[in-house]
């Protein structure tokens, strides 16, 4: 009887001082996994998206719009061909805008929104049309139409402005400062 009650203590010493063996995740890589699938959701919304600008710009045939480097389309109305001189970074601007959907019902009417007062690149403002004002001279009013990966995204703005929303908005450079 002593011999067993060794024996099961010599067993419980020497499993006792194994080393521990680590867990191992059952799907080592879901969260890439579910990442890329994310990346590929981005890129197809972000394609269908394009497909609808693209449909816009061409039933809009009145009108020469151009694309610019940073992800958006545009059209001027207005355009002042004697000044050269465009805002850059760190100017301060004032603009009058509204915000439109591609049916051109308005979400936000100028008088809405007002005159802004914007420091170029320095304060929050709608990505397309913060790239797009650099472009821009005193008394130009060009249309600007932003997928929403360069406007609201995908949350909209929580208010009139839908998810993953494409929007159109006419935008008059008033001054620089």
């Amino acid at each position: 009887m002593k011999t067993n009650f060794y024996f099961i203590i010599f067993l419980l010493l020497i499993l006792g001082c194994s080393k521990p063996q680590p867990r191992r995740p059952i799907n080592p890589k879901a969260s890439t996994t579910i990442f890329q699938d994310n990346i590929e959701t981005a890129k197809k919304m972000a394609q269908y998206e394009d497909e609808k600008i693209l449909d816009f710009i061409r039933k809009d045939s009145l009108k020469v719009y151009q694309n610019s480097s940073n992800g958006f389309w545009y059209t001027y109305k207005n355009k002042n061909v004697t000044d050269t001189i465009s805002p850059k970074t760190g100017d301060v601007v004032e603009i009058e805008y509204d915000i439109r959907d591609l049916n051109d019902s308005i979400i936000y009417s100028k008088e809405e929104l007002g005159v802004k007062t914007y420091r170029v690149d320095k304060e929050d403002f709608i990505s397309g049309i913060q790239k797009g004002i650099k472009l821009m001279k005193i008394g130009e009013t060009i249309t600007f139409v932003i997928p929403s990966y360069n406007a609201f995204g995908i949350t909209g703005d929580g208010n009139k402005i839908e998810m993953n929303k494409t929007i159109k908005s006419n935008v008059k450079l008033i001054n620089i400062k």
